[in-house]
């Protein structure tokens, strides 16, 4: 037996004394066998491995070595079949730890198998068939299956021998994993007339000592004419697939194609390679080549697969290709945490760097998802120390003192570097107090709210939150709204905010038309000290609500006056009579205003333009529409509720003014605002009847009366003008409403004797009269005319003011 014999030991500063040794040992030993005297390898005393309670420790569960503490050897626990424990992996090794205590120690042992050839060659089969075409080419080659030997190194396969070689030779390529491919080549034409069946024996050697071997028959049935042989469209194939992939994940699919046709062209695909365990986790469909999985892949079990694929055709003719599979590893093994030894007590004098426990981490995932990272929590009087590759050392850092605390809950995590990261945790002891380090996060970065117009004062408008991360009373977070002003008015006027809740009320009833947005800034203070905070601003958005109503522009509504539109009776249809104009000082569609005719003198004459206000004859005008004519236009706005204000448009429809002026007289009575007028009128003429009646004054009741007159006359109001907005202008484009004209109208009781003065520019349209102007009476006569002709007729004067407007549309 070779022993070789490696040492290193380290002490370490924290008191664990750390030394590796190794053996080397062929398998198959006999059970008591020894391995080393591992006491004179690491330097020890027999006593020291008893009295330390030495023992083995290792991560796998089956233990093939075993310590003898009182001769202080290794000895052969259970016999060691290489292969069945490391398979084709080289090198084979064992390894565990001796762990002593009091102190605490420990030592790690690697003991490495060496091979001895117990395996001979083996072939999956003991016979072969083929099916060759009497046409096949020399050279043409048919793949054979290998032998399999599970030993390694120069116990391995070595050469293999082909009997008789009259047509066929033996040729061994080796690939890149070091396995060998076994290829039988056509060296002489077949003749299916001369030799119909061929047997050849394959023989595989190993170079072992002593050299054992292993054979296979190979029987040849010779078919008539097929002279193209299957053609792989790659020699080799590569792939990857995941471990853990679910049965009938479909891995690659290999192709041939064969230039024969029909029968001879059906090309069949087969697994060669079935002695490595191939068969049992992969499949190929033999008509498509499509290889799939049928058993489980596990990274950790073996990381890539080389698959032999053959391809033949009905007349024996083949080809053959390699599929590498290369395994991905997936994190599906977490870290597992394994106590090697603790000190369930440890006193408050303990020293700095005390171990208290010794830790070992395996994860059996390999490159990123096998690194492993071991932490323990913030605050406590312990660290993790690093002993040597995934041990771990858990020491003290500081003083301990069993007043302040008297237990430490002590969490262990550890947790790889693979995505998603697995991790595993085991509790000690640890306990830890809160500081006040994280300010109050609001939800958002800004707040934005909107509220209607006209809300209850107190109103929640919405509500702030900002969350800490701290606990308990650190975590308490508080509101407050701080100083600012808006429009010069503190802020805390317009809202205010519930310290607890974050909730923001409306102090006053808020109007659009006065403000429409503001904005202020409330802070977030945690119960912390000293306190942290944190503000953020707010922005407030008055929206509208449809709290007022149109106002008409034009026309004017005046108390005192009377306007009227002048219509022709030769105005076509279409003819523009004049255009309301209102406003609302609302916005959006609770400013769109909608125009309607509601009520009419006549409405088969006149409509109304729903969006302009324009108002139009819709018919031609004729010589039987009466002259007045009232309409009532309401003006609504699009809000909900809508709201609407009316107003009343004159039209007089003549041609002449004195037809307009007779009309006009009789339709001012009407009014209201002309009442107190028509009063004095009445009155006057009451005492002039009563003169006449009684005759008491004559000549004096006559100049009283006249002087009476005139003064009435002096004190009398000019005619009203109404008011048109500036460059007033109708839809069509004819201009702005031009100058004015003023007819001074002088009329008797006789309309026969009227008369009609003109001055100045003018036009058509408007019609003007003050009554407070129109109604004077002269009565000049004498006294005797008075006595003698009483029933002359009176004077009456009109002044009437003409706006002109637009032309008529034809």
């Amino acid at each position: 037996m070779t022993r070789r014999v490696l040492l290193f030991m380290s002490l370490l500063s924290v008191g664990t004394v750390f030394g590796q040794v190794s053996y080397t040992i062929p398998e198959e030993m006999a059970k008591g066998s020894l391995v080393g005297n591992i006491a004179h390898d690491l330097g020890l005393q027999t006593k020291r491995l008893t009295s330390g309670k030495a023992r083995i420790y290792t991560r796998d569960s089956d233990e093939y070595i075993e310590l003898n503490r009182e001769r202080g050897v290794l000895l052969v626990k259970e016999r060691i079949d290489r292969e069945a424990l490391c398979r084709q992996t080289t090198p084979c090794a064992l390894h565990f730890q001796i762990i002593l205590e009091n102190p605490m120690e420990f030592y790690s042992v690697t003991v490495q198998i060496t091979d001895i050839n117990d395996n001979s060659p083996t072939f999956e089969k003991n016979e072969m068939k083929f099916k060759i075409s009497e046409s096949a080419i020399t050279g043409a080659k048919f793949v054979l299956k290998g032998a399999v030997d599970l030993d390694v190194g120069k116990n391995d396969l070595k050469s293999y021998e082909l009997q008789p070689t009259d047509n066929f030779a033996l040729k061994i390529q080796s690939n890149a994993h070091g396995n060998k491919n076994v290829e039988m080549v056509l060296q002489k034409p077949l003749d299916r007339e001369k030799q119909e069946q061929i047997s050849l024996v394959l023989t595989a050697v190993d170079g072992g000592e002593p050299q054992m071997s292993g054979t296979m028959m190979i029987v040849i049935t010779v078919l008539d004419v097929n002279d193209n042989a299957p053609v792989f469209t790659q020699s080799t194939y590569k792939a990857t697939v995941t471990e853990n992939s679910p049965k009938g994940t479909v891995v690659a699919t290999v192709t041939a194609t064969d230039a024969d046709i029909d029968s001879n062209a059906k090309i069949l695909y087969s697994i060669t390679n079935t002695l490595d365990g191939i068969i049992k986790v992969f499949e190929v469909n033999e008509e498509t080549g499509e290889i799939s999985l049928i058993g489980n892949i596990d990274f950790e079990d073996s990381r890539n697969y080389q698959i032999n694929v053959l391809a033949s055709d009905e007349g024996g003719l083949t080809d053959s290709c390699k599929l590498i599979v290369d395994v991905q590893d997936v994190n599906d093994n977490k870290p597992e945490i394994n106590i090697m030894s603790k000190s369930t007590v440890i006193t408050e004098d303990a020293k700095l760097n005390t171990v208290v426990t010794m830790i070992n981490i395996e994860d059996k995932d390999s490159g990123e998802n096998g690194n492993v990272r071991c932490f323990i929590g913030e605050n406590v009087p312990f660290i993790l120390k690093t002993s040597t590759n995934n041990f771990y050392s858990l020491v003290t850092d500081s003083e301990l003192d069993r007043e302040t605390a008297s237990e430490y809950n002590i969490t262990v995590s550890c947790s790889d570097e693979g995505v998603p990261s697995l991790s595993s945790s085991v509790t000690l002891t640890l306990q830890i107090s809160d500081v006040n380090d994280n300010a109050p996060v609001f939800e958002r970065s800004s707040y934005e709210a909107y509220i209607v117009e006209n809300n209850t004062p107190g109103l929640s408008v919405f509500t702030v939150k900002a969350r800490d991360a701290d606990w308990n009373q650190n975590a308490r977070v508080s509101y407050i709204l701080e100083d600012s002003s808006v429009n010069g008015v503190p802020v805390s006027s317009y809202v205010s905010v519930s310290a607890d809740s974050g909730v923001i009320h409306a102090v006053r009833s808020f109007d659009y038309e006065q403000i429409k947005d503001f904005h202020f800034r409330v802070k977030a203070q945690d119960g912390g000290s000293p306190p942290l905070s944190s503000n953020v601003t707010v922005k407030i958005v008055i929206q509208d609500q449809n709290d007022n109503p149109p106002q008409v522009l034009y026309p004017v509504q005046t108390g005192g006056s009377l306007v009227a539109e002048l219509v022709p009776r030769s105005a076509d249809v279409g003819y523009l009579v004049t255009k309301v104009v209102a406003v609302d000082v609302d916005s959006g569609q609770n400013a769109w205003l909608s125009y309607k005719l509601q009520k009419a003198t006549d409405r088969a004459l006149f409509e109304v333009g729903s969006q302009n206000g324009e108002i139009r004859t819709i018919r031609q005008v004729t010589d039987k529409d009466a002259v007045k004519q009232r309409l009532s236009v309401i003006v609504e706005d699009n809000g909900q509720p809508s709201r609407s204000a009316t107003v009343v448009v004159n039209v007089a429809v003549a041609d002449s003014f004195p037809e307009v002026l007779s009309e006009f007289t009789d339709f001012t009575h009407d009014k209201e605002y002309n009442d107190n007028l028509t009063f004095y009128l009445v009155l006057a003429l009451a005492v002039v009847s009563f003169l006449f009646i009684t005759c008491v004054v004559v000549i004096i009741s006559v100049k009283i009366y006249r002087w009476r007159q005139s003064r009435v006359l002096f004190h009398s109001n000019l005619p009203v003008i109404p008011y048109y907005p500036p460059r007033y202008s109708d839809t069509l484009g004819t201009g702005t409403l031009q100058h004015v004209y003023n007819y001074e109208v002088c009329r008797t009781t006789d309309s026969r004797k009227s008369d009609c003065k003109f001055s100045g520019a003018g036009s058509q349209n408007v019609l003007i009269m003050d009554p407070s102007s129109t109604g004077t009476m002269q009565r000049i006569q004498s006294e005797k005319s008075i006595l003698d002709e009483p029933d002359s007729p009176l004077e009456v004067s009109y002044k009437l003011s003409f706006v002109s407007g637009p032309t008529p549309l034809n």
